[in-house]
């Protein structure tokens, strides 16, 4: 086993290190956290509307009283908003990263007002036809299939291109200076300008272009040649697999694998979660087993690794002082999904005791979950992004709006701990060998 961690440590090290360091990588994660409170309160209403109750009397209701439309109101003014207010976010962080001299505000709106350009207008006013089409101005508006969370890929990319060209204008002086008596708000404005001008006029051209040759858009472009095949990927279960392996040999070595996997594969999470909501709210069969919920809630329990089964197992068997001295400080955060102090405290980072597990768990539960509601034994998740600190068995439920959420989330922390419980004992024998060894030396001594 030590020498499975050394080579772990030798070659994941590094590249854990330079993915950590790359710039992009960073702006997509911290950009897309900025739609994280839209999500979570469009979740709320997601699931009280998807409450579940027999013979659907709740849907019924709220329906007959008009709840139904205030909430449908609510979901779109939080899911439906996520791919633009990610634009902004990762424009924002980018040009930062980029240049000390960048206002993220500016560059955010710039951003923006770059995605809509190249976001063509609907074929009429209800939402429900192709863009493209001349219609009267009074008629005319943006689907919110573009600007949910379908839209994610042409964020990233219009996003991180307008940052780019905002920062390379301002680190090579081209703009417009104001005097240091103007106040900050207007010298930003005024900075922005040249850069800005340059930033529309790019995506403005390249939608015409899009529209000459019939390629209508670069949302569609990117979904063909991007999501449609990381979509496949990531919706797949060999895709959730490698995921769940990556995150935890990240983790292993000491690297963030949530956030670090995360920024990578959370636009196609979202996308999936995506689908299943808008197929929730048309009252349809939902298309997808494997979305950010899926993960967050049935794969990783307790945190990355699914380290729930080892806190229990923590709570319960743990003979050697340094173990009992963790018990406290790892079974109240390991409920609520937080894991670092087991990671780093007790420690599962580069421990070979527990490599396996941390490794063989979290796959376990992908194959378990998947099954089980590919099958049609437990319910899938609605697209309802249940916090990730929300308990376990109470996020099952509320993931699904069923009760086999909850049942199937108990089965996988009782396998987990059954998983376990064997290595944590060999670690902790140890640990209790080298502690009775010490006291041994001390009285001799």
């Amino acid at each position: 086993m030590q020498r499975i961690t050394d080579w772990l440590q030798k070659n994941l090290v590094p590249i854990g290190a330079k993915l950590s360091s790359i710039k992009v990588l960073n702006a997509i994660r911290d950009g897309i956290a900025l739609a994280m409170p839209l999500i979570l309160v469009g979740s709320l209403a997601m699931i009280i509307r998807n409450f579940p109750t027999p013979n659907d009397m709740w849907v019924t209701w709220i329906t007959a009283n008009g709840v139904l439309n205030w909430l449908v109101k609510i979901i779109y003014g939080t899911f439906y908003l996520v791919g633009i207010v990610s634009v902004v976010g990762i424009a924002s962080n980018y040009a930062k990263l980029l240049s000390p001299k960048a206002d993220g505000i500016s560059a955010g709106v710039l951003a923006l007002g770059g995605y809509f350009v190249s976001t063509p207008y609907l074929n009429g006013a209800n939402g429900n036809q192709a863009w493209g089409a001349k219609v009267a101005i009074a008629d005319q508006g943006i689907a919110y299939s573009a600007t949910n969370a379908n839209g994610m890929f042409a964020a990233i990319i219009i996003g991180l291109v307008s940052a780019a060209i905002y920062a390379w204008f301002l680190n090579h002086n081209i703009t417009i200076k104001m005097p240091d008596s103007v106040p900050p708000a207007v010298g930003h404005s005024f900075a922005a300008l040249i850069p800005g001008f340059v930033i529309i006029l790019l995506w403005a051209l390249l939608y015409a272009l899009f529209q000459a040759t019939g390629l209508v858009s670069i949302h569609n472009i990117l979904q063909m040649i991007l999501g449609d095949p990381l979509k496949a990927f990531g919706g797949s279960l060999i895709g959730a697999i490698v995921v769940a392996v990556l995150v935890s040999l990240f983790w292993f070595i000491g690297i963030h694998g949530g956030n670090l996997v995360g920024a990578i594969m959370s636009p196609i999470f979202l996308q999936l979660m995506q689908e299943n909501v808008d197929a929730a709210k048309a009252g349809k069969a939902l298309p997808e087993v494997i979305t950010q919920p899926f993960m967050d809630n049935f794969v990783y329990i307790g945190g990355g690794g699914a380290t729930l089964g080892l806190i229990i197992a923590l709570a319960i068997f743990a003979k050697s002082k340094q173990n009992k001295a963790m018990r406290p400080l790892t079974l109240v955060p390991g409920i609520f999904n937080i894991n670092e102090p087991t990671m780093f405290g007790l420690p599962v980072v580069l421990n070979v005791y527990l490599i396996v597990p941390f490794l063989i768990v979290p796959v376990m539960n992908v194959l378990i979950s998947y099954f089980a509601m590919s099958s049609g034994l437990v319910a899938r998740t609605t697209g309802t992004p249940v916090p990730w600190t929300m308990p376990p068995v109470i996020s099952g439920f509320l993931a699904t709006s069923s009760i086999s959420g909850a049942v199937l989330q108990i089965v996988l922390i009782l396998l987990d701990l059954l998983i376990w419980i064997p290595f944590f004992k060999v670690f902790d024998k140890a640990l209790l060998d080298e502690e009775k060894q010490a006291d041994s030396d001390a009285v001799v001594g």
